[in-house]
């Protein structure tokens, strides 16, 4: 049986100003600028410039408005006519802009990893089975170096794509032509596998540290993966832990992603393009946004002949009145996304100000031990805006310093409490986990628990669980993977 029934609720919509706000709010430095051109390829009104030139030309050129009256279904172009804030517009830069950030980046040219194996695979003179099988193995490598589809896929793929019935002995046989092509250790399967490749490579039957090395990886590789080295000179029926030490530092050099050598086609040099630039001025910090946040934009004058034409009609004209009403759409879409980019800037100064005043010791020298708790809710009180404002711009964004680049994200943390009831930041106790470890004795590593016993020691009210994620954070290992002999 079906019911009616009145449901009353509070909906909140977003104008499009503010969905184009919140979505120029995080897009960082580096995508600002495909953004902007995104923009004026979409929008005719929009156009780049200095705003110089079109001020002097507005003041020679722009007539009086007429005061025509229009009736109720004539579309009301006076205010657009005599708008004069929006003809031209330059966002203000908070700090000095470098011709360098204009520059444009290097775009170096090279040859693919396939294209150097399939090179070499023309030098083995094969038949032209063989060569499709070879090519078909050769598509298989990942980016890495490694096959990790199985041969049998593999001889699937050769039989319904390329008509070649073929089994695993044939497709193995000349894989392991390929794993001789360089670089080496190329199209192994697993790590295993190609550490064994470049072990082979480099065994001359004399090397003693190559053939203890290859001992330990066929014989000994779950040991030599938890190093277990006792276990190791146990399984190799040795009794001296030099047998096997220099054998194992030529293990560790060895390469575990060999297709990372080959240049992988067209790649553009990767840089760090901050956000922000922070300078101490002899204790004075001087914040400044970079250059490319300030974009010169303006809104084309040539809408205007055509508002000045329909003015002068006689309002019946139905094409020019569906134009005007077009360019009035595509002026409002401007003037939203120049208030945007506005409202972007402003509110990147206000949040990164309020971040430099809470952590204000920390940027003065630089020390992470002077970091204190923050979490996105503080900021968010100083400057009287949204928790997720404040994350949007945290999410994305950099910050040059005089000793480094460090993500918005580094600065907010969370907060241990000590013996004195004093809050300090995770950041401080991270560091400290990571002095100790770096100081420790790599024979007897510290466990989780001694951490523990330590940082109590010195004050910091820490469990064993949470020394466990801290050190998990810093990608340090457990104590057993940091025994060295």
């Amino acid at each position: 049986m079906q019911k009616l029934s009145l449901n009353q609720s509070l909906q909140q919509k977003l104008s499009p100003q503010q969905i184009q706000f919140i979505k120029l709010l995080q897009v960082p430095t580096a995508e600002l600028e495909s953004r902007i051109e995104e923009e004026l390829e979409l929008n005719p009104v929009l156009e780049e410039g200095s705003d110089e030139p079109e001020a002097e030309e507005r003041t020679e050129e722009q007539p009086e408005t007429p005061e025509a009256e229009t009736s109720n279904e004539d579309l009301d172009i006076k205010d657009y006519l005599r708008d004069d804030d929006y003809n031209s517009y330059k966002t203000q830069s908070d700090g000095d802009g470098d011709d360098d950030d204009d520059r444009e980046m290097p775009i170096p040219m090279g040859t693919s990893l396939h294209e150097t194996l399939l090179t070499q695979l023309g030098f083995l003179g094969l038949d032209d089975r063989q060569t499709n099988i070879g090519k078909q193995l050769i598509g298989s490598i990942e980016g890495d170096g490694y096959i990790r589809r199985e041969l049998e896929s593999i001889v699937n793929d050769l039989a319904f794509s390329q008509g070649i019935e073929t089994n695993l002995s044939e497709v193995e046989e000349i894989l392991k032509k390929i794993q001789t092509f360089d670089p080496a250790g190329i199209a192994a399967r697993n790590l295993q596998e190609c550490l064994l490749l470049q072990l082979e490579r480099m065994d001359d039957g004399q090397d003693v540290d190559v053939i203890v090395g290859k001992r330990i990886i066929s014989e000994c590789y779950e040991e030599f993966t938890k190093k277990h080295y006792p276990k190791i000179l146990k399984k190799l029926d040795l009794d001296d832990e030099d047998y096997i030490k220099d054998a194992i530092e030529l293990i560790v050099r060895l390469n575990p992603k060999p297709g990372g050598e080959v240049n992988t086609g067209i790649v553009k040099n990767q840089y760090v393009i901050p956000d922000f630039i922070l300078t101490n001025n002899n204790g004075k910090l001087e914040l400044a946004l970079n250059s490319r946040n300030a974009p010169e934009l303006r809104i084309s004058r040539s809408y205007t002949e055509m508002f000045k034409a329909y003015d002068k009609s006689d309002k019946k004209d139905k094409k020019l009145k569906e134009a005007v009403s077009f360019v009035k759409q595509k002026l409002d879409a401007a003037k939203w996304f120049i208030d945007a980019i506005k409202q972007r800037q402003h509110t990147l100064l206000r949040t990164m100000r309020a971040i430099l005043e809470f952590q204000y010791d920390y940027f003065q020298e630089g020390d992470e031990t002077k970091l204190r708790p923050m979490i996105l809710k503080d900021i968010a009180q100083m400057i009287g805006m949204d928790i997720s404002t404040v994350s949007r711009v945290a999410s994305s964004k950099t910050i040059q310093t005089d000793f480094g680049v460090f993500p918005l994200k580094y600065f907010f943390s969370e907060g241990i409490s000590t013996d004195s009831g004093e809050e300090v930041s995770s950041r401080e106790v991270k560091q400290i986990i990571k002095d100790l470890i770096e100081a420790e004795d790599k024979n007897k590593p510290y466990s989780d628990d001694k951490l523990e016993d330590l940082l109590n020691q010195k004050g910091y009210n820490i469990a064993r669980r949470t020394v466990a994620k801290y050190r998990e954070q810093l990608n340090i290992p457990v104590a057993r993977l940091r025994k060295e002999m």
